[in-house]
């Protein structure tokens, strides 16, 4: 949730500053890897243990374990900021990173009740 408000605040954000020649981009990372997703799984885990959603939590932190497995290096979200920074005529956007490109492209041509569906069944 709190990425789709960065990028609706950033959506904004480019409107209004654009009459003072002032760019601002969205950088869309996929997958990359760090310790975060190690960090979070435990976390979650120690703070459900009671929890009337100890079993969702549980099937989220086995997809997260296997979804982070082949996410890119730091170093491919690094160039794709300097990418836009160095742009004369930056896009809007930048997206990079393991399956980055599939989540946007199915964000835009799945109703979010289908897209839902999916992301749901891939936790199970």
């Amino acid at each position: 949730a709190s990425k789709f408000a960065l990028e609706a605040l950033s959506d904004s954000l480019r409107n209004e500053v654009k009459q003072f020649g002032i760019d601002v981009i969205v950088i869309e990372p996929g997958g990359v890897k760090s310790e975060w997703a190690d960090i979070t799984i435990d976390n979650l885990l120690k703070n459900s243990s009671n929890s009337a959603y100890k079993a969702s939590i549980d099937r989220f932190a086995q997809f997260l374990k296997k979804s982070t497995e082949n996410n890119s290096e730091p170093s491919v979200i690094a160039q794709l900021i300097l990418t836009g920074i160095e742009s004369k005529n930056p896009k809007f956007r930048y997206v990079g990173g393991y399956n980055a490109n599939i989540a946007v492209i199915a964000r835009k041509l799945l109703s979010d009740k289908l897209f839902d569906k999916i992301v749901l069944g891939q936790m199970k």
